[in-house]
């Protein structure tokens, strides 16, 4: 069984998506991080602060026809470095 986080608590996420995007993109991410990988895919990484908003997020990577390659939600217990 999975551990469903509180939903009144923000929960990180990492979207990974295919291509690398210019890091100004983390304005029309909502404030994500935009993490450039060696392997030629992007990271856009932070704090999402509930459904409706990673539902929003995912939404503007289908508008902008990249391409969704994972959705991630980092455990609560963890912090971002």
């Amino acid at each position: 069984m999975s551990h469903t986080p509180d939903s009144n608590q923000p929960v990180v996420y990492e979207i990974r998506i295919a291509g690398h995007l210019p890091p100004q993109w983390s304005d029309w991410f909502e404030g994500l991080a935009v993490v450039l990988e060696p392997d030629g895919t992007t990271l856009l990484c932070g704090l999402v602060v509930d459904q409706a908003a990673l539902y929003a997020l995912l939404k503007k990577v289908r508008d902008t026809g990249l391409t969704l390659i994972a959705v991630n939600q980092i455990t609560s217990k963890q912090e971002p470095s």
